[in-house]
């Protein structure tokens, strides 16, 4: 691959997509990360053969993709630090930062170029993420396809139509793995009640959530024919089942999602107020 990329911010998720770079061929010297932490981007450089600096100046900038991978706080101050080096290239932007919407990068970068903003999960650490993309009008088909290769690295890739809808990725994959960790977490400690050591609890729940995923994934199901199949009437998992029901988990789930999605839409106001 011939393309150039340039992370600024050499953090977990950018770690995670160069990994995902390099193990699918991408040149590492094609590949140039951004770390004010010196130390950090010479074992990044070390790791993965791809060159590290620790300023963003002209000749680091010159690339054909900008991946902004900094926490949300800081972008406001990262971007700004990027005009003048930018002043005379129009690369793809490339956001993976939480809550930052395109306004804010189209105020704080400059309102020239093609932005592609992407929600992934932390799941993508291990090559096994899923992530929710938007391009606004400006991007062209070409640039959606390389934003899609680079972050398919990592995982999955979903395109919505309205970044509004990028707030429902953050509620559903953006923080749907801890909602599988809590899950997980209720099940040990209830394996435990009944009489199972910690190791053995563990054991089964991490595995049977594996096991459950993959047949989710594998089977060609969908979950509720996934659901029916192992559920007898008058049986074990029917009496579990007929708990859920009682309490209402398909509402309670649907609220904490809500949560989450209004909490994404009112920290994208805030970056922008301050």
């Amino acid at each position: 691959m011939n393309t150039s990329i340039v992370f600024v911010g050499g953090g977990n998720m950018a770690t995670s997509l160069i990994s995902g770079l390099r193990n699918a061929d991408w040149a590492g010297e094609r590949i140039t990360v951004v770390e004010p932490d010196e130390a950090k981007g010479q074992q990044l450089g070390a790791d993965y053969g791809v060159n590290a600096v620790s300023n963003a100046d002209s000749q680091s900038l010159n690339a054909d993709v900008i991946v902004l991978a900094v926490k949300p706080q800081m972008m406001r101050e990262v971007c700004q630090g990027l005009v003048e080096p930018l002043a005379d290239r129009r690369p793809l932007i490339v956001s993976i930062a939480a809550g930052v919407p395109i306004a804010g990068l189209r105020q704080w970068l400059g309102a020239e170029h093609a932005y592609v903003r992407c929600m992934p999960n932390t799941p993508s650490l291990i090559g096994a993420g899923a992530t929710g993309l938007y391009a606004e009008d400006g991007v062209t088909d070409a640039q959606r396809d390389l934003a899609d290769s680079i972050l398919e690295t990592a995982g999955m890739t979903a395109w919505v139509a309205d970044e509004s809808l990028l707030d429902a990725v953050t509620a559903t994959s953006g923080s749907g793995p801890a909602y599988f960790f809590a899950f997980m977490e209720a099940m040990q400690a209830g394996a435990v009640e009944l009489g199972l050591d910690e190791a053995t609890a563990r054991q089964l729940v991490l595995h049977t959530a594996l096991g459950a995923a993959r047949m989710a994934i594998e089977s060609g199901d969908d979950p509720a024919t996934l659901r029916e199949k192992v559920t007898s009437p008058g049986g074990t998992t029917a009496a579990a089942l007929e708990q859920y029901a009682a309490g209402d988990l398909n509402a309670l789930v649907a609220r904490a999602m809500q949560a989450a999605a209004g909490r994404a839409d009112s920290l994208a106001t805030e970056l922008l107020d301050k």
